[in-house]
């Protein structure tokens, strides 16, 4: 089977359970799913960067992948805040010892702290927003927008796909296929707002479409970043056609803080 087939074959099999998690599951089932994923994500990661002795660095990462998105849960953002910065806290201490007895690594703090604020921080959002007022419904409108941002995105870079976007970063993608992407994405939001989400503004739909195809993009190249220089293809092999968990997370990692803060602060 090519790699082709087994993306959809895995999109097939995915997507209803996601629907079903957002629609049917509880906010706790909710929790724990993201956590898992979360957590997940933060282990491809370590694998990238992390040399095999840093087990110290490693276990700082798990444990925060775990302590944030719980802190999101219980105590909204203010508590997930406060975990952050206590993590941080917390991480320097370490460091602290290990410089104390001759063995810090500055660039291995570096990597513990990029990487809790970077996967457990920016996806705890959608614990945030799914107990929020219609969040579930927000929850369906940034996987739709994604989705057909996605799908836009392989098909017209595919067809019509010449002018490379960043050669030394993606090789892939292409101008066109982001310029497909950014209508796709924008098709999706309005859709869904006509659809679902009918108290919202049309000129909210369209600018949550086309900045969330732009901030959702770059949050993908910056993925692919943090690949290239760890020098590996993909973040893992969990789903087969799509890589690992981080190559999915990509663009909704930059994505939902996006809408979330949108929403927050200029819909209100």
């Amino acid at each position: 089977m090519g790699p082709h087939a087994k993306r959809w074959l895995t999109g097939i099999v995915a997507v209803p359970l996601l629907f079903a998690l957002v629609l049917y599951g509880s906010s706790l089932l909710f929790f724990i799913v993201i956590t898992l994923v979360i957590v997940w994500g933060v282990y491809e990661y370590n694998v990238m960067v992390f040399r095999e002795k840093d087990y110290l660095e490693k276990t700082e990462g798990l444990i925060i992948a775990l302590l944030i998105p719980l802190s999101a849960y219980l105590g909204g953002i203010q508590v997930m805040f406060a975990a952050v910065t206590f993590s941080f806290i917390i991480v320097f201490l370490l460091f602290l010892l290990k410089a104390k007895d001759g063995q810090a690594d500055f660039m291995a703090l570096v990597r513990v702290v990029f990487g809790f604020m970077y996967i457990p921080l920016l996806m705890s959002y959608i614990i945030l927003l799914r107990c929020s007022e219609a969040g579930i419904a927000w929850i369906f409108f940034i996987i739709c927008a994604a989705f057909l941002g996605d799908i836009s995105a392989f098909y017209v870079g595919k067809s019509l796909g010449k002018t490379k976007l960043m050669p030394t970063v993606s090789a892939g993608k292409t101008v066109e296929g982001a310029v497909g992407s950014t209508a796709g994405t924008m098709l999706g939001c309005v859709l869904f707002k006509l659809l679902f989400l009918h108290d919202l503004p049309l000129v909210h739909a369209v600018t949550l479409g086309f900045l969330g195809s732009i901030i959702a993009q770059l949050g993908d190249l910056c993925e692919s970043t943090v690949k290239r220089a760890a020098m590996v293809k993909d973040s893992g092999s969990l789903l087969p056609g799509h890589g690992g968990i981080l190559d999915r997370l990509d663009s909704l990692l930059f994505l939902i803080p996006f809408v979330y803060y949108y929403r927050v602060l200029v819909i209100r």
